[in-house]
């Protein structure tokens, strides 16, 4: 497998479609062939350049008039929770947390359907079925883990993580409605944290962040932050 960034013909160019974050703007993607490389080392380039997987496509925004989408990434060796962040960790110390191979579970599929039927009521994502799941969630390269946490047996909240060479990347994280005040989205980001600084790996790939979207605004709670933006990483 080579290490090098697949070549521009590698790619294509998904049409407009509507945008699931800033209401009435359109959206485009640019997307890698499924098949034309194998995951590993060239994905980890692709991370680094800005590219984000969902299923079994590594994509980047490529919108026409809007560059809202800020690839984001966090060092680990310098974060420290703020008074926040720490009361989310003693909040939720009666959790059980695990890290495990992708599978799929009768429970995990359930929290999904009802985190989408809440998060993304009425969106095409509400409307997966478990093959869906399974493309989205548990079809995943070996580098991936779940992480899932439990409180009194019963499991809610799991995030998707894929490991790469040089730190770990936060694919997706489905909770329970029931249980908001937890801050459960907030906790999956400080055990992935936890999770790399016990490894010895330097980022935690965050995914887009876009400030104009509260469902994305909260990763700039998570300091310090670096950016892709032509073509480097910047401090924010």
């Amino acid at each position: 497998m080579s290490c090098v960034e697949p070549q521009p013909g590698a790619f294509y160019l998904t049409s407009p479609y509507p945008c699931s974050y800033l209401p009435e703007q359109q959206a485009r993607s640019q997307v890698l062939l499924p098949g034309v490389v194998p995951l590993g080392p060239a994905y980890d380039v692709l991370i680094r350049h800005g590219f984000r997987r969902s299923g079994d496509h590594i994509y980047r925004p490529r919108c026409d008039a809007c560059q809202a989408c800020v690839p984001v990434r966090l060092p680990i060796a310098e974060f420290q929770p703020d008074r926040s962040q720490r009361r989310c960790r003693q909040r939720n110390g009666d959790l059980e947390v695990r890290v495990l191979e992708p599978h799929f579970g009768a429970e995990h599929y359930a929290l999904y359907r009802r985190y989408q039927a809440v998060r993304h009521g009425g969106s095409a994502m509400d409307l997966d079925d478990s093959e869906a799941y399974r493309a989205f969630i548990v079809a995943a390269p070996g580098c991936s883990r779940l992480m899932e946490w439990r409180l009194a047996g019963a499991v809610i909240a799991v995030a998707l993580i894929d490991i790469v060479a040089d730190g770990l990347s936060a694919v997706y994280t489905f909770y329970s409605p029931d249980h908001l005040q937890r801050g459960l989205g907030t906790l999956a980001v400080l055990e992935q944290i936890a999770w790399a600084r016990e490894q010895g790996l330097r980022w935690l790939y965050l995914g887009f962040w876009i400030g104009a979207s509260p469902k994305m605004a909260y990763k700039a709670r998570f300091r310090p932050l670096e950016a892709y933006r032509d073509g480097g990483w910047i401090r924010l």
